[in-house]
């Protein structure tokens, strides 16, 4: 009886310790972000992390349509500071940038804020796009 209950315990221990490494490690999406950072800043009272938003700018099909704004919030692992400083570098110049980035099944608060974790900064690729300009009246 014991031995079976011994068995029993370290099977659900195995289970356990992989179902979190899977939602610790496993990766569930990777892509690419194009647009301009807001902001990245250190985060956190007890786990200090980075975290960061960018600016996509979505234009629509119809001319003289201003630019829908939507934002992308990332996070940076530990560890990765010239991330996060190019990140800082293009957040005050306000260069377009593409964020290599995965999504982690999981949040846990001493890895970041969020799903989304950058992996890489491509700068100066992509232009930014012209904004549209509005006709004056009467034209």
């Amino acid at each position: 009886m014991k031995k079976a209950l011994t068995i029993t315990v370290i099977i659900l221990l195995a289970i356990l310790f992989g179902v979190f490494s899977f939602l610790y490690w496993g990766v569930y999406d990777e892509g690419v972000r194009a647009g301009t950072v807001l902001r990245i800043s250190k985060k956190g009272v007890i786990w200090k992390t980075y975290e960061g938003q960018l600016s996509l700018e979505s234009f629509g099909a119809l001319k003289r349509v201003s630019p829908l704004a939507e934002t992308f919030d990332f996070s940076v692992e530990r560890n990765n500071d010239s991330i996060v400083r190019l990140l800082e570098s293009v957040a005050l110049s306000g260069d377009r940038v593409n964020l290599r980035y995965i999504k982690r099944y999981m949040v846990f608060p001493w890895r970041g804020k969020t799903k989304y974790f950058v992996l890489g900064v491509e700068q100066g690729l992509n232009p930014r796009p012209p904004s549209p300009q509005p006709e004056p009246f009467g034209h």
